[in-house]
């Protein structure tokens, strides 16, 4: 899964934006972002133009953590 988000501002106020795309829309998920930046260079006032993904099919936690403690990883020597 995709998120793109953006920031548009209004009379001085900030609004943000999100958008989300399936996993296998990256192409759409980036066309989506050039259509924004474009809108910027036009002179819109749009900014902080990002995307994140997430891996729906990823075999741990996301993020940084300590291993469980039933692992018992050893790196073999010779």
């Amino acid at each position: 899964m995709y998120m793109v988000y953006w920031t548009e501002f209004d009379d001085d106020h900030a609004i943000a934006h999100g958008r989300s795309f399936g996993s296998g829309d990256m192409s759409m998920a980036l066309k989506f972002m050039e259509e924004l930046r474009t809108r910027q260079r036009a002179g819109e006032h749009i900014c902080f133009v990002a995307m994140a993904s997430e891996n729906p099919d990823s075999v741990g936690p996301p993020g940084v953590a300590d291993p469980s403690p039933d692992y018992n990883w050893k790196k073999r020597r010779r």
